[in-house]
């Protein structure tokens, strides 16, 4: 297939491929967030050189990176803030990677992606809220998102310890935990969230027809999207997240 006109788009010409009868979107005075602010389809107001957060989050942030400071570590973020379009890149290129090159069948592959990385439109880094950290001191070589550096004996093992005794005092949470059972996304030891904000944001967006608006939803692999599988994604992949958050 290829989709790949949907994606340059702006987020206000999508609006048609999201716009449901039964939905209200942003002209809402009750509404705090409108559904493409939550998808990343419009643009927001982001702070800090390489941080990229909402205000609130940044100054939080910067908070939490002072303190840990005095302890020997340099919480520097590799991922923060995307766009919906960027989201639908990363998509894309994965899409592509397993179903083309690998040879895997369409849901095949679209399950291999949602074992670390979300469906366009939904991911909480949409959100200005959400970071994925490490410590900015060790030399790692590799992929450093992944969860064997942040265990006993990798080179973020101090930095993990740190965020676990540190960083609900500055309301930052970690999102997809290692508790059993917990299903969705797995283990990641790197992103955190500012409770503050992104709570009432999911609030939000669980609100919303989330089946319908994914269903209309144009990018490599969104036709092979099930009812069946958007239900089990939104219950597994969205809401199965540290309870912390919700």
């Amino acid at each position: 297939m290829q989709r790949r006109e949907f994606i340059q788009k702006s987020g206000l010409s999508g609006l048609a491929l999201t716009i449901l009868p039964n939905v209200t979107f942003a002209n809402s005075q009750e509404m705090e967030y409108g559904i493409l602010e939550l998808m990343g389809k419009v643009d927001i107001e982001l702070y800090g050189e390489g941080i990229n957060l909402r205000q609130e989050a940044h100054d939080a942030f910067l908070e939490m990176k002072k303190a840990a400071y005095s302890n020997g570590i340099d919480i520097k973020i590799v991922s923060s803030y995307r766009s919906f379009e960027r989201q639908a890149a990363i998509w894309e290129r994965k899409y592509l990677k397993y179903a083309e090159e690998d040879g895997m069948e369409p849901l095949e592959a679209i399950d291999k992606i949602i074992e670390y990385s979300t469906i366009p439109g939904t991911s909480r880094h949409h959100w200005g809220t959400d970071i994925d950290v490490i410590d900015g001191y060790p030399k790692v070589e590799g992929d450093v998102l992944a969860p064997g550096k942040f265990e006993s004996g990798g080179p973020f093992e101090n930095f993990k310890k740190w965020m676990d005794e540190n960083s609900e005092k500055f309301d930052f949470h970690l999102v997809y935990t290692d508790i059993e059972k917990r299903r969705g996304f797995k283990y990641e030891p790197w992103h955190y969230s500012y409770a503050p904000l992104s709570i009432p944001m999911l609030t939000e967006f669980r609100s919303k027809n989330l089946m319908q608006i994914l269903e209309k939803e144009e990018f490599e692999g969104s036709s092979h999207f099930t009812t069946g599988f958007i239900k089990n994604y939104v219950r597994d992949n969205i809401l199965d997240v540290n309870t912390s958050l919700l």
